[in-house]
C-alpha cells in the first residue's frame, strides 16, 4: 500500500523541536512533502543554519516515518534554514537585518571583542549571513582582528542616496570607525559625537539582508549602549566576563542594565572567557588562574544560560594579531568551543523569538 502525505505529516507531529518544545508540524517547519509509493521526501526548515541539533532532528524525522507509517519506507530529509526574527516591521534602520545582538561586558580586558569576532565568523561558517559592527568608538579593534588595517571604504549609490559598502572577510560584513580614521590618532569625542557615529554606521552603510548583526559594544554601561537600544530594536544581549570576582561584579551591572524596565532587552546568556589556561605544550592541562567556574556559577545564580566557556590559549591572541580569528583554524584548540558558542547563541535567539514579543526600539531611556 502506498504511503500518503497525510500519514507523513501525522507521523512528524511526534517529532519535537528540542529547544522550542513543540512539534515540527505545529511550528510550520515541515515543507514540500512528496510521496511516491514507499519513497518519502520532505524539507525541514530549521530556525537557524547554526542549529547544533540538526543531526538529531533529521534522525528523529526518519525514525518517525519508519515507526508510525511504514518500516520499509525510503525516507529523504532535506535540511534547510530560515532564521526567525521577532521585530517591528516598521523599522527606520536596518529593515533587512533579522536579529540584532549586542555583545557587551561590564569592564574592559575580558576579551569581549575577541569573542565577538570569533562568534561572527563561527556563525558565518554555518551558512548564516552575518554582520559585525565595531561600536567601541574609542578603541576599535575589528580592523586588526580581520587584517583590514589599510582597508579603504567604497561608496555606492542606491535610490539617490550614497552609502558606505562594508568590507567583507571570512563571510562577515564589517563596519568600524577604524576604517574612517587614522589608526595612530586618538578619538577625543564626547558622548554625543560617539553616539552619532554609531547611528551613521547603521544608517549610512549598505548592509543588505543579514541573519545576525553583532554589535561589539564598548565596556561598561554608557552613552553608546543607550544609543544602540534607542536606535534599533535589539533582539538580545550577550555578556562576556572572566571568572574573577572583579569582572563578575561588573558583569552583573551589565546584565542589570539591559534588564532595566526602560531598556528591557533580553539577556541571551553569559560567555565565560579565559575560563582556564591551557599551555600549548600541555594541551590536557587546565590551570584556573582567574578562578574556577565564576561565570558558570553566576549564570546559575541569575538564571541565565551559560553560552560557553572559552579557554585562555596563546593561539587566540596570535590569531587576532594576525588578522584571522582563531575559529577559522580547524586545528586550533578553541575552534570547537567557539563553534559550540555559535550554536548555543543561535538556539537562544530561536527560543527568544519563539517565546517573546517582537522586538521594539526603545523610545526613551529616561536618562
Amino acid at each position: 500500500m502506498s504511503i500518503t502525505k497525510e500519514q507523513v505529516i501525522d507521523a512528524l507531529r511526534n517529532v519535537e523541536e528540542p529547544d522550542l518544545k513543540k512539534d515540527l508540524v505545529t511550528l510550520n517547519m515541515i515543507r514540500d512533502v512528496e510521496v511516491n509509493r514507499k519513497e518519502v521526501s520532505f524539507t525541514v526548515v530549521l530556525t537557524t543554519p547554526a542549529c547544533p541539533l540538526k543531526g538529531l532532528i533529521e534522525r528523529a524525522c526518519i525514525n518517525a516515518i519508519l515507526y508510525y507509517v511504514d518500516k520499509e519506507a525510503q525516507v529523504t530529509v532535506n535540511m534547510t534554514s530560515d532564521t526567525t526574527s521577532r521585530r517591528s516591521d516598521n523599522r527606520e534602520l536596518l529593515p533587512d537585518v533579522k536579529n540584532i545582538i549586542a555583545v557587551a561586558s561590564g569592564k574592559g580586558g575580558v576579551g569581549k571583542s575577541t569573542v565577538a569576532a570569533n562568534l561572527a565568523c563561527a556563525l558565518a561558517m554555518t551558512g548564516a549571513k552575518v554582520g559585525l559592527v565595531d561600536a567601541d568608538i574609542y578603541g576599535p579593534s575589528v580592523p586588526i582582528m580581520f587584517g583590514l588595517q589599510d582597508e579603504k571604504l567604497y561608496a555606492e549609490e542606491k535610490n539617490g542616496v550614497t552609502y558606505m559598502v562594508p568590507p567583507e572577510k571570512y563571510g562577515v560584513k564589517l563596519m568600524s570607525i577604524g576604517f574612517l580614521t587614522d589608526a595612530s590618532r586618538p578619538i577625543p569625542w564626547r558622548g554625543p559625537m560617539a553616539s552619532k557615529a554609531l547611528r551613521q554606521m547603521f544608517s549610512d552603510t549598505l548592509w543588505g539582508e543579514l541573519d545576525y548583526m553583532l554589535i561589539d559594544l564598548p565596556p561598561g554601561t554608557g552613552d553608546v549602549h543607550l544609543t544602540l537600544v534607542s536606535a534599533v530594536p535589539v533582539t538580545g544581549a550577550i555578556i562576556v566576563t572572566t571568572p574573577q570576582k572583579v569582572a563578575l561584579a561588573d558583569a552583573i551591572k551589565g546584565i542589570n542594565m539591559f534588564r532595566l524596565p526602560q531598556i528591557n532587552v533580553p539577556v541571551l546568556g553569559l560567555v565565560e572567557n579565559m575560563a582556564w589556561f591551557t599551555p600549548a605544550e600541555l594541551p590536557q592541562n587546565n590551570y584556573f588562574i582567574f578562578g574556577k567556574d565564576g561565570g558558570k556559577n553566576l549564570s546559575t545564580e541569575l538564571n541565565i544560560p551559560l553560552l560557553g566557556q572559552i579557554p585562555l590559549v596563546q593561539s587566540i591572541c596570535d590569531s587576532g594579531d594576525a588578522g584571522k580569528p582563531a575559529v577559522m583554524d580547524e586545528n586550533s584548540p578553541v575552534a570547537k568551543p567557539f563553534l559550540e558558542l555559535a550554536g548555543n547563541v543561535a538556539r537562544q535567539v530561536a527560543v527568544r523569538n519563539a517565546n517573546m514579543a517582537p522586538t521594539e526600539r526603545v523610545q526613551a531611556t529616561g536618562y
